[in-house]
């Protein structure tokens, strides 16, 4: 399967390596990291729905995406997957 994204396309595998999805069982939160997300790099956060929000860096980039309510939102084989924090 491949995808695109900024412009070029990546194999699963590669999107893999670039993409990163934590979960925190006990607060049921999860969270996709688009890229390596430094220290004070989100510079804004905007609710797109509840229990979902969207991170931007300061040139307003998608840099990551927080799930609240994980287990009810997301596919529980992801969550399996996911790294657990």
């Amino acid at each position: 399967m491949y995808f695109l994204k900024y412009n070029k396309v990546y194999n699963t595998y590669e999107l893999n390596k670039i993409m990163k999805i934590t979960y925190d069982k006990e607060a049921n939160a999860a969270y996709i990291s688009l890229k390596d997300i430094n220290a004070g790099e989100v510079k804004r956060t905007v609710e797109l729905k509840e229990d979902i929000m969207l991170d931007f860096d300061k040139q307003g980039k998608l840099i990551g995406i927080e799930i609240l309510n994980a287990s009810k939102i997301m596919n529980k084989e992801v969550l399996a997957e996911a790294e657990q924090i």
